[in-house]
């Protein structure tokens, strides 16, 4: 059995509302739930959160919300991996055993069916613990740049005569979802990004949306990709 986690707390700081925000007409929580019930995956799709109005809204796009979240994992500084436990225990007490789960984030409208399967096939015919979207950056990491004292420096000087081609590829999470094995969990808690395979992404499938100026470049690059595969 396969179950997919959104996790929606309701207390976003540097956007207020973030997780229930119209994003292009929608919720944006509700392309996370949309994507979760249309790939046909999981058995069960679930929200936590500790917001009434996240879950009333959750509820209406087809997710379940079978309990709030506790004060402990709906503080600033929980992680993920407390709400995984939380939910986790929670289904096990009501009898219900997962071998699966996916925890998909609530601002993550580029997720989309076909990355949804792909990651957990890799998941489930591989040896892997996790599976982890990630995108490479376009620039090399290996000549950033620091301030110090008002002045330009070097974070490494050894790579500043390399050229580009020369230099190995970096990658980054790029924050839409997480494939779990459940009977590994303990694995993936000790070694999260060292037990996980990747799922490699193009840079125009995702976007971080951590400020209103984030928010309006995802909106811009979600029409020019609709756009294009309808073309």
């Amino acid at each position: 059995m396969n179950l997919a986690i959104i996790p929606a707390r309701g207390g976003s700081k540097r956007i207020v509302h973030k997780n229930v925000k119209p994003f292009l007409g929608k919720p944006i929580i509700s392309y996370s739930i949309e994507a979760a019930v249309s790939s046909g995956l999981f058995d069960t799709v679930m929200v936590s959160t500790d917001c009434q109005k996240i879950a009333e809204v959750a509820l209406f796009y087809g997710a379940d919300v079978p309990f709030m979240r506790s004060p402990e994992t709906s503080s600033d500084h929980a992680g993920l991996e407390l709400v995984l436990d939380e939910v986790i225990q929670r289904y096990s007490n009501q009898g219900n055993a997962y071998e699966y789960a996916c925890i998909i984030l609530a601002t993550a409208p580029f997720v989309t069916v076909n990355n949804l399967k792909k990651a957990f096939d890799l998941l489930k015919n591989g040896t892997t613990s996790t599976v982890i979207p990630v995108c490479r950056f376009s620039y090399p990491v290996q000549r950033s740049l620091r301030i110090l004292e008002d002045r330009l420096d070097l974070m490494w000087d050894q790579y500043y005569q390399c050229r580009s081609q020369d230099l190995e590829p970096a990658f980054h999470d790029v924050g839409q979802f997480y494939w779990i094995r459940l009977s590994r969990l303990e694995e993936v808690k000790k070694n999260f990004f060292h037990c996980a395979k990747p799922l490699e992404l193009l840079e125009e499938e995702v976007q971080d949306i951590d400020t209103l100026s984030d928010w309006s470049i995802a909106e811009f690059k979600y029409e020019w990709l609709r756009r294009e595969r309808i073309e």
